[in-house]
């Protein structure tokens, strides 16, 4: 399956204009979600069940595990595994122990402001599952939140077709201190955390990566609810390559993220006709001996490119534009393009820097900004679940030396009892 070629030498400034666009939300997906939020809200954990067995084709009794079955799983996964996730989550509880807010004060002129920095209580988590399985999007969901201080952690997770979790899954939640875990998927989990059943209790701030349907719920629910600014939707990468980068590695790249399946995007981004066929015929014969080939198949027809562009910092100006999650650098002075990065969830400099490294161990989060998105987005961080509050002190000397200004601009705008607050004090 060749990646759609794209020719774009030569088209500078026009590049919004002449590059594809992400496609807007389908009505038949926004109208879906938005019956899937209405049922939860009407019918609780009864709807959780019927809509688990009407998407997930699991009939399951109830949706909550117990500790004891995340302690258990954790027991059954094999040594490795545990070792791969213990060093996982205790590098995501490094990275982002240094990214920690601190609380200040800044006093002027009488005015004293403190800036308290408050978790909020309870997060939830969402992990993609059913088919498939995510630990380590458990962990990275879950050790930021507890690195800020939320109390309580929630974890959604769609059931496996046998109704279970796997122990992969339930060793991270139990490696990352997560207290509820629920086998629900879907825009109904969305729906579940944000509103609350009889069995899980509403949160104050969801995150996590899933489908469209998933990225539309947590659209729908914000405000109820906080949401990140960025809905982490299907996978998304541009691979930039040059004549020497290494064409197995620019190939096998590209199918990383199409692996995860539909609506996702692999961008080829090159200033070499000749790489840019080797790199296309070498995807074809990953794909054709994939186990996951359907999984690529599905978002190479529809959001696999192949760029060709005059050089590299035009290959910067093909990125900045769509904005990806994820943008490799596959050459060996990548260093030198970063200053000219605007727009990404995150930047893989070099050959030996795939984003595969980032997904795991790196540190920083992979839960990332999707579907142009990182034009104003971040990653996941510990200060997604925190709130910033100030508070404010003055004495009568501030009253004195401010008072006349708050009055002026009070009386300005004919708010005559902010203007009288002052005067009662002076």
């Amino acid at each position: 399956m060749p990646l759609a070629r794209l020719d774009v030498r030569g088209q500078g400034d026009r590049l919004e204009e002449v590059l594809p666009r992400p496609g807007t939300v389908d009505s038949d997906v926004r109208e879906a979600v938005a019956s899937i939020i209405a049922e939860v809200r009407r019918d609780g954990d009864a709807a959780l069940v019927a809509l688990t067995a009407r998407f997930d084709k699991v009939e399951i009794a109830s949706i909550a595990l117990t500790p004891d079955d995340l302690a258990a799983a954790l027991a059954r996964v094999p040594d490795q595994l545990r070792e791969a996730l213990e060093v996982a989550h205790r590098r995501i509880v490094a990275y982002h122990r240094r990214d920690t807010d601190e609380p200040h004060d800044f006093v002027t002129e009488g005015v004293r402001v403190t800036e308290l920095v408050r978790p909020v209580r309870r997060a939830g988590c969402y992990a993609p599952g059913g088919r498939a399985r995510y630990p380590s999007t458990v962990l990275m969901c879950a050790a930021p939140a507890r690195v800020a201080g939320v109390e309580e952690v929630v974890l959604c997770v769609p059931p496996a077709p046998d109704g279970n979790l796997d122990d992969a899954t339930l060793a991270a939640a139990a490696i990352a201190g997560v207290d509820e875990v629920y086998r629900v998927g879907g825009a109904q989990a969305i729906a579940a955390m944000a509103y609350g059943t009889e069995s899980i209790r509403r949160v104050d701030v969801i995150v996590g990566p899933g489908n469209r349907y998933v990225a539309e719920a947590m659209r729908q629910v914000s405000g109820a609810v906080g949401i990140p600014a960025a809905f982490a939707g299907p996978s998304e990468v541009v691979v930039v390559a040059g004549p020497d980068t290494p064409t197995d590695l620019a190939a096998i790249d590209l199918a990383v993220q199409a692996e995860h399946g539909p609506d996702g995007l692999s961008w080829l981004v090159t200033w070499s006709q000749e790489k840019l066929d080797e790199v296309d015929a070498a995807l074809d014969r990953i794909v054709a001996e994939s186990p996951r080939r359907a999984e690529l198949e599905a978002t190479l027809s529809s959001g696999g490119y192949a760029c060709l562009v005059e050089g590299p910092e035009e290959a910067i100006a093909v990125a900045n534009v769509v904005a990806p999650e994820h943008l490799e650098l596959l050459i060996d002075d990548a260093r030198r393009l970063l200053p000219f990065v605007q727009a990404a969830g995150a930047v893989f400099l070099g050959p030996w820097s795939p984003a595969s490294l980032g997904d795991y161990v790196a540190g920083p989060n992979h839960v990332l900004p999707t579907n142009r998105s990182a034009r104003f987005a971040s990653a996941l961080s510990a200060r997604d679940f925190r709130r910033h509050i100030h508070a404010v002190e003055a004495d009568r000397a501030a009253i004195e030396l401010l008072g006349p200004h708050v009055i002026a601009l009070a009386s300005t705008e004919g708010l005559a009892a902010h203007a009288a607050s002052i005067e009662a004090r002076r």
